[in-house]
């Protein structure tokens, strides 16, 4: 890619290494912890895992997790879980106040449903519930009383968690390096070009060649796989009531009756019903 491809696609981004991990580290006395982290618009949390799964999502504001073999833009109202020792990165898509839910294996081992990354509806009652737990490491619950309520509080997340909706709204990604950078930029920004001819340009390959790739790495071809962006961008402003011409001009659609066409064609309801239901 160019340097100023590489700018446009990325501009002005800082890339942070996680917070110290093991001060949050779950434990069996305590299987469920907490913490919160600001992350300003355009920030990144460098690639890396836990020995523990992770649930992630924002109170407020849109985040982008990604691992490496699908990505999540996730809008408040949904979260995303992350099985132990898989690799993923977080970035923010807008200023977002991002809390993070670590759980001891204790209290997902011998559930099939907890191995793989996956979107969960976030409902009212978790969220209400991750915002009561302690969130500093330096300052466990010290009274019976307050042990208890931290125990009811881990019991009903879990519980929560198991009853969450799975949503399918991650995006495949490759693993050719120049298919997985140009996926990069097109997520990251992609209003920017429509043809793929000129996405190739970026990364100095023929058009025969990543469509080619597109076939090959992800079994789909380059206009199905833009519109699954495109959708994942589209839910994001949705959920943050952003007006559907407005949704419809950032994602480079001339109109909100041609986005609305697009949307229908694509899953065979307005979108209306879609951002509803999903």
């Amino acid at each position: 890619m160019s340097k100023t491809a590489a700018a446009a696609a990325s501009p002005h981004r800082t890339s942070l290494p996680p917070a110290d991990p093991r001060r949050y580290a779950p434990t069996p006395e305590r299987p469920l912890r907490g913490k919160a982290r600001l992350m300003e618009n355009q920030m990144d949390i460098q690639p890396h895992h836990h020995e523990w799964g992770q649930l992630v999502f924002s109170i407020s504001g849109a985040v982008r997790v990604s691992t490496s073999a699908h990505t999540y833009i996730v809008p408040p109202s949904r979260a995303v879980w992350i099985p132990r020792r898989v690799v993923h990165a977080v970035s923010a898509i807008e200023r977002a106040h991002l809390r993070t839910l670590y759980l001891h294996s204790r209290l997902t081992d011998g559930d099939a449903t907890w191995s793989h990354s996956r979107v969960l509806e976030v409902s009212p009652l978790l969220r209400e519930l991750v915002l009561q737990l302690p969130l500093d490491p330096e300052a466990p619950p010290a009274t019976p009383a307050e042990r208890e309520r931290e125990r009811c509080i881990t019991h009903l997340v879990v519980d929560e968690l198991g009853r969450a909706r799975s949503l399918r709204l991650g995006v495949a990604l490759p693993q050719d390096k120049r298919l997985r950078r140009l996926c990069e930029a097109m997520i990251a920004a992609p209003a920017r070009h429509q043809a793929l001819a000129d996405w190739a340009a970026e990364v100095g390959a023929s058009e025969r060649t990543v469509s080619r790739l597109f076939r090959e790495q992800l079994g789909t071809g380059y206009a199905q796989w833009r519109t699954q962006v495109l959708l994942a961008h589209a839910l994001s402003m949705a959920a943050k009531q952003k007006p559907m011409s407005h949704i419809a001009a950032e994602l480079g659609y001339a109109s909100a009756s041609a986005f609305s066409a697009m949307v229908t064609r694509t899953v065979g309801m307005p979108p209306s019903r879609f951002f509803a239901e999903a």
